[in-house]
């Protein structure tokens, strides 16, 4: 704040001269200072606060023209999310699939893993359940990432994100519609 000194005397300038009282002004700013360093420290610490977090996925490579991945067909469950939210999955190898329509909910998409886990679990004495994720050209980014977040609460160890075959486009077309092919 500001405060107005008396720390100079009356001045005299003759007879007939006014006198005037000189006063000197401290302006202190300490309370400045301390706002500064409030509005400092509190956009450093918003600013740590909305840091970006991103989920590692594995990709398989690519350049690798002979890839044995042991699956066994009753360890395999295949996820295909279409057009509007519709999430459609069959088990097993898709020569011989039955096409099933599911939900993204915890009803649907998370009761389904876990189910799927256990049975695998049961039959082959641990964990070697494979999900694999084949999105169509009109599904979401969103059903994407929700899938793969169930796989997060669902504890799934292996999936995989693949293409969808023009076979499985053609299950997809008769239960749903028209899909477009990429």
């Amino acid at each position: 704040m500001a405060e107005i000194c008396n720390d100079t005397p009356n001045s005299k300038h003759g007879k007939n001269k006014p006198t005037f009282k000189r006063r000197s002004t401290r302006v202190d700013l300490t309370p400045m200072v301390d706002l500064g360093f409030i509005l400092v420290s509190f956009f450093v610490f918003t600013s740590t606060l909305f840091q970006a977090k991103a989920m590692n996925i594995l990709m398989p490579n690519d350049t690798e023209v002979d890839v044995n991945d042991d699956v066994c067909a009753s360890c395999a469950i295949t996820l295909l999310p279409a057009a509007n939210n519709q999430l459609y999955y069959y088990e097993g190898k898709p020569d011989n699939a039955i096409l099933k329509q599911s939900t993204y909910n915890a009803e649907g998409l998370r009761n389904l893993l876990t189910i799927k886990r256990k049975t695998v679990i049961e039959k082959r004495g641990k964990d070697e359940m494979v999900l694999i994720v084949k999105p169509t050209a009109e599904s979401s980014y969103k059903n994407l990432v929700d899938i793969l977040d169930e796989c997060n609460i669902c504890m799934v160890k292996r999936y995989y994100i693949d293409e969808i075959t023009p076979k499985e486009i053609m299950l997809v077309r008769q239960n749903s519609g028209s899909i477009a092919v990429q």
